[in-house]
């Protein structure tokens, strides 16, 4: 499967989410489980490379490239034409991104981002990716009835707003950018990284101020 979007208008599905633990969160705790017994690696050794992640790698450094993209035509130009390249500008990236496609949010138009097959995820930029991401429920939903998780993720769109749905691929990852929210036009580069979240780089939320 190649990455693509998919155009989605008015649903009327409804589908429950799963409540049990995905699998994928079940495996990796039995792992780590195991890894400490034999002496591996620690407990504590596995929560400090979590951390690492979600500190220092985490969307924090999404959100210094939103930020820049917002107060830097420019940037943003070069963003929206090469992710990678203008990421990499900052400092950020990874080789295990062949391709990193940027999307834009506007008044008319949502992107969220989804990956169908497992969990494919700009880590590199966004830091570890959320529970709900790897969820069969997510996964399976996201494509087939986006207006419907979205609301159900507190996003509420309106009717006019069409939803495109991008399916991340191992060798193409996606990133939203966000609409900058009223009230931000006299924040500086740095106050407007501090409000901009992982989940609306995900596409499942705005910035609010």
């Amino acid at each position: 499967m190649s990455g693509h979007h998919h155009d989605h208008g008015h649903d009327d599905h409804d589908h429950d989410h799963g409540a049990e633990k995905p699998w994928q969160a079940v495996r990796t705790e039995a792992l780590e489980s195991l890894l400490n017994d034999l002496g591996i690696i620690s407990s504590a050794r596995i929560d400090e490379i979590v951390s690492h992640y979600e500190d220092k790698i985490g969307p924090k450094s999404g959100a210094r490239v939103v930020a820049r993209a917002w107060t830097d035509p420019a940037f943003k130009a070069r963003l929206l034409a090469d992710g990678l390249a203008a990421c990499a500008e900052l400092g950020l990236g990874g080789p295990e991104t062949e391709y990193l496609h940027v999307v834009e949010n506007t008044a008319t138009v949502h992107n969220v981002v989804v990956c169908t097959l497992c969990s494919c995820y700009p880590w590199t930029i966004l830091g570890l990716p959320p529970a709900w991401y790897k969820s069969s429920a997510y996964r399976s939903r996201a494509v087939r009835e986006p207006r419907r998780v979205l609301a159900e993720m507190g996003l509420t769109l309106a009717d006019d707003v069409t939803i495109q749905v991008w399916d991340s691929v191992s060798e193409i990852r996606y990133l939203v950018l966000p609409e900058r929210p009223p009230g931000a036009e006299g924040m500086t580069e740095d106050e407007l990284a501090d409000i901009v979240t992982r989940d609306a780089m995900i596409g499942v939320a705005r910035v609010q101020v």
